[in-house]
This record gives C-alpha cells, sequence and structure tokens, in this order.
C-alpha cells in the first residue's frame, strides 16, 4: 500500500526560513497573515489531505467514474470527500473574502495544491476547475455576473470548467466551430461540441459552470475572433438574495473518456445546443479573458507535477529502506538480517536523490512564483505590480513544463526502485506514472510551453520580462561570490547562469533569421531556463541551512545538513544537464528541418 505525509517540515522551511512568507503581511488585504496563520493552514490542509484525500486515492482510480444515462457518477466517497472539503473552505482559500473566501494570499493555495495533487490528483482537479472559472469571473466578470456565480464558486456548492478543446482544434484555437447567437435579451445561444473538458459532468455540486469559447456570427478569422461566454448547467434563479439552480440549459454530457490516468476525474464530451449563455469581457476578446484562467491552470498543472513527484519519493525512499536485497558493494550494513536494504547501493541512491533534489528545489521555486503572483495582485506600487506581473508570466511555462516532467520521471524512478513490485497494481506507484502522464499534455503541451518561452516571454519588449529573472539571480552570484561558504554552490551556479544568457542571446540572433531555430532550441532552452532556476532554490537554501547550522541549529541539525547534502548533489549530478543543453541549442536546428517529410 502506498503512502503519504504532507511534508510540512520542508513547506516550513522554504516558506518560513528561505522566502520568509509572512512578509507577505505587508501587503494591502494580507494584513492578518502570520506565521501561526499559516502554519494553522497547513496543519488543517494536511489532513485533510491525508486523512480524506489519500485514502480514496487508490479506489477511486480503480472504480473511476461512470457515465449512464447523461449523468456522471464519482467513485464512491468522492461526494462525502468533496462535501467536507468544500465545507472547510478550501474552495475558496485565495478567494476574495467579498464573495464568502478566506482572502489568502496565493502561495498558500500553491502549498495546499501540492498537497491534495500528492494525496489525490483526480479530487483536485474538480476544485481545480472551478478556482479557474473563478479567476475568469473575477477579473473578467460583469458585476452581475459576479453576483450571481462567485459566491456559489467560493462556497463549492457549484463548481467550474473551461471549455476550450474541440474535436478538430486543441492547440491552435483559432479552428473553433462552436458558435454563439445573439438573443433579444442580451443572451447568446451557444450550440457546437466540446472535447476533452475536465470535471464537464459530475455528482458533487448542484451546478456546474461552464466557460465557453465561441465565434459570434460577425468574428474575424482566427484567434481574434474568439469570445468567452459563461454557461451554466442550470440557469440560476434569484431566491432571498441567493441563487440557486433553476431550469435544465442546453448542455449536455456526451460521453466520457476512458483514460490511462486519473481516473476519477470526469473527461467529458460536452455538447451545447443552443445552451444560453452571457458574454464575459469584450467580444472577440475571449483569449484574454481565457488565459487568465489558462495561466492559472497552467500553474496549479505544475503543481500536479510536484505533487506527485513528493508522494512517488515518499514511497520510494520508504521501500529502499525495507527491501532487502543483496550486500552493499564496500560489505554488509545490516549483518543480523539476510541481506541489506537496498538504500545501500548507489544507483538506488541516485534515484533517491534525484526525487529529493528535484522535488524540494521545485518546491522553493513553486512558491517563490506564488509569492510573485501576491505580488503581482496586492503591491501598491503599480510599478512592482507590473514588474511581479512579468516575472510569473515568464516563469508560468517553466513551471508547468519542467515539473509535469519531472513528476514523470520521479513516478517512473520510483517504480524502478521497487522494481517488478513497482509494476504491480496493489504496490499503488504504478499510478503515479499514469496519472503523471496527462500533466504533459493538458493546458497546452510541454512543447507548446517552450514555444511560449522562447517566442513571448523571452522577446516580450526587448527581453525585458528576462531581466526579472536574471537581475535577481546575477545579483546573488555576485554577492555569493565573497561568501567561502557558498563557493561551491555559487560558482557551478555563475557557470550555469552565464551560458544561459549566452543561449538566450543565440536563440534571439538565430530566430531573427529564422523561427525554426528558435523553434529548435526552444525545449532545450526550457529545460536549461529551469535548471539555472533551481540551481539559484539551490543556493538560497544552502546559504539559508548555513545560517541555521552557525546559530545553533535548534536541535535540527541533521535537517540542515541534508539541505546542505542535497544541494551538493543537484550541482554535482543534475545540473551539469544545462552543459548538454546548451550544447544542443548551439548546434541549431539544421538536422531537425533539413530530412524531408517523406524520408522519415
Amino acid at each position: 500500500m502506498p503512502v503519504y505525509t504532507a511534508p510540512l517540515d520542508n513547506i516550513r522551511f522554504v516558506l518560513h526560513d528561505v522566502l520568509k512568507a509572512e512578509t507577505l503581511s505587508a501587503l494591502p488585504g494580507y494584513e492578518e497573515v502570520s506565521k501561526d496563520l499559516i502554519d494553522q493552514i497547513l496543519e488543517e490542509g494536511a489532513k485533510i489531505c491525508e486523512e480524506v484525500l489519500f485514502p480514496l486515492n487508490q479506489t477511486g482510480d480503480a472504480e473511476g467514474c461512470t457515465f449512464e444515462n447523461g449523468v456522471v457518477r464519482t467513485p464512491q466517497g468522492f461526494k462525502d470527500a468533496y462535501t467536507l472539503f468544500a465545507g472547510g473552505g478550501w474552495c475558496g482559500l485565495a478567494a476574495d473574502p467579498q464573495y464568502g473566501g478566506m482572502g489568502m494570499p496565493a502561495t498558500l493555495n500553491c502549498v495546499l495544491q501540492e498537497m491534495i495533487c500528492s494525496a489525490n490528483m483526480s479530487f483536485g482537479m474538480y476544485p481545480g476547475l472551478s478556482e479557474g472559472a473563478y479567476n475568469a469571473l473575477f477579473l473578467h466578470g460583469t458585476q452581475e455576473q459576479k453576483d450571481t456565480y462567485l459566491p456559489n464558486l467560493v462556497s463549492g456548492e457549484w463548481s467550474g470548467t473551461m471549455c476550450l478543446t474541440e474535436p478538430q482544434c486543441g492547440t491552435d484555437l483559432g479552428l473553433i466551430k462552436t458558435k454563439a447567437v445573439p438573443n433579444d435579451d442580451g443572451s447568446f445561444s451557444i450550440t457546437g461540441t466540446k472535447i476533452f473538458i475536465s470535471a464537464g459532468e459530475h455528482d458533487l455540486t448542484g451546478n456546474i459552470i461552464h466557460l465557453v469559447l465561441a465565434k459570434l456570427p460577425d468574428a474575424p478569422e482566427g484567434v481574434k475572433g474568439i469570445s468567452l461566454f459563461v454557461v451554466p448547467k442550470f440557469l440560476p434563479k434569484e431566491e432571498g438574495g441567493a441563487f440557486k439552480p433553476g431550469a435544465r440549459n442546453g448542455v449536455s454530457c456526451g460521453s466520457i473518456e476512458h483514460k490511462m490516468g486519473i481516473r476519477a476525474s470526469a473527461t467529458c464530451v460536452i455538447n451545447l445546443d443552443q445552451a444560453k449563455g452571457w458574454l464575459v469581457g469584450e467580444k472577440h476578446k475571449g483569449m484574454r479573458a481565457m488565459f487568465t484562467m489558462m495561466n492559472a491552470a497552467r500553474l496549479g498543472v505544475g503543481m500536479q507535477g510536484l505533487g506527485i513527484a513528493e508522494v512517488a519519493y515518499q514511497n520510494g525512499l520508504a521501500y529502499a529502506r525495507e527491501r532487502l536485497q543483496m550486500r552493499a558493494l564496500d560489505g554488509p550494513k545490516a549483518p543480523d538480517k539476510p541481506a541489506d536494504p537496498i538504500i545501500v547501493h548507489p544507483d538506488v541512491r541516485r534515484m533517491l536523490l534525484t526525487g529529493k533534489a528535484v522535488t524540494e528545489g521545485c518546491r522553493a521555486l513553486s512558491y517563490w512564483v506564488g509569492m510573485a503572483l501576491d505580488r503581482a495582485e496586492k503591491h501598491a506600487d503599480p510599478a512592482e505590480r507590473e514588474a511581479a506581473e512579468e516575472l510569473v508570466s515568464l516563469m508560468i511555462p517553466v513551471l508547468k513544463a519542467y515539473q509535469t516532467d519531472m513528476g514523470f520521471e520521479i513516478a517512473n524512478l520510483t517504480v524502478q526502485i521497487y522494481g517488478g513490485h513497482g509494476y504491480i497494481r496493489e504496490h499503488g506507484v504504478e499510478q503515479y506514472v499514469r496519472d503523471s502522464r496527462i500533466a504533459m499534455l493538458y493546458e497546452g503541451t510541454n512543447g507548446i510551453q517552450a514555444l511560449d518561452l522562447v517566442g513571448r516571454k523571452m522577446t516580450a519588449h526587448m527581453g525585458r520580462y528576462l531581466r526579472h529573472f536574471f537581475h535577481p539571480v546575477g545579483d546573488f552570484i555576485e554577492s555569493g561570490m565573497a561568501d567561502p561558504q557558498m563557493q561551491e554552490f555559487v560558482v557551478p551556479l555563475a557557470k550555469a547562469y552565464s551560458k544561459l544568457q549566452q543561449a538566450t542571446a543565440t536563440i534571439a540572433q538565430k530566430g531573427l533569421k529564422d523561427p525554426n531555430e528558435a523553434g529548435a532550441a526552444s525545449v532545450d532552452y526550457l529545460r536549461m531556463f529551469a535548471l539555472v532556476s533551481l540551481g539559484y532554490m539551490w543556493c538560497l537554501m544552502a546559504k539559508t541551512a548555513q545560517e541555521k547550522l552557525a546559530a545553533g541549529a535548534d536541535g535540527r541539525a541533521a535537517f540542515y545538513e541534508s539541505k546542505i547534502h542535497t544541494a551538493r548533489f543537484f550541482f554535482e549530478k543534475l545540473l551539469p544537464e544545462a552543459d548538454a543543453r546548451f550544447k544542443a541549442i548551439t548546434a541549431g536546428g539544421k538536422t531537425l528541418m533539413a530530412l524531408e517529410a517523406a524520408n522519415f
């Protein structure tokens, strides 16, 4: 049976010791955020994830969702768990108190998402999609739309979806065929078919609010002709100052997909037959509003990668400590037993340390970006808000792609640690491989994230987005070089950082002449960017651990020494991949594009 314990010690180390998350209390609206409050939220969130969601993960995967006569039912226990989850206010952790939310920082929402995804990734899809719908309506909806939908989304009584993909188009949304025809009452009749709609139909909530991309009759071609509409499953009716589900709208589920993973999350074909909807934002400007959902969703998917990596690592570690096979190469370590635990073997240690270094590095990076998101939303200085928003925009494709790549890789490593037992369903770790695979695909495949990084973010405003990352890293390297204790970490970071800058210049120069050059380098560039980002995080963590040890360690010397050791592993064994990526980038894209399609 798999195990999961929320890694609260590691989470607190990053939030309190490294990033000083309690300083968020200086932002308007977060005045009550304190270390004690953060810890209280962490402990309660961990409790529901460990005790309620995690026990349903394997059973939910085995049972899956069922579809009969247009009705989707989630696995046994999910509805009760959702009711408990929503009743605890978790659907509105970071939502505006005006609509019933807790008003907590986005950073804490990132932490909660990590724990949910470790405990039960399928379950996390339902409130995760609602959060995206909330964000889009909060930022782009009319006041009437906010009053109608947001309180119910925040309470969890209603849930949300994002309906983008159609049978003929996924990434290229300009090809959508769903139509929106104006009605005399200001609403629109929406007709079309959407596929791959996560949480599109289920039995957890009384209503489902679909955010639907469609085209008006006068829409221009391509993405410039897309509008966004809110289309409820049941038309809201006002009762006693609150909105309740009313008449059934023309929205139905045609089928559900039978999937490789996240089987307890309903992935639906949604048919819209003259369904009544209302325009969100301006007509033909739907992509701008939808990107609000997609950016939040991409950050959430990045947290899925981290969550799976964490729970996979925990299970690999537990198994490696217990499984007895052979003797250590340098002599027995457990002479009283018939064999040594496999954690003594170098290759098993390589796999475990890879999981530990990547997971802890990605956690720091995720929360660092989460704090930037809070500054982007709340800082009193418009210039600071803009700078933070641009940093978040730059980092989202990096987080989404790298963390989901590594979530899948670490899940695979865990199966390898288990050997043949990992391939057997009853042990539970093969599910992590299946569940994690989708995260590399949805909300834009990881190849699309790489194109977004080099094609949009790298070039934006003459490289201004990049400077929000390059400048703090460069400043840290400059100051760190003067600290003898940090040399072993700062020197390799400085070398990788310098090559990242060179790679940036190379791609910019070649890409101007031939866009295929930028495309050919994009995946290697994103991976290189991620490795340098993790290097920066590991420097921050190593420095913090050194300071804690120098101050007496408060009885936690082993914890801080483990951080420093893991930092050494990262810089010696993982960061060198950046050199190989740099060589691939500078080799150019000629060999990718020269072969005729017929000759593959």
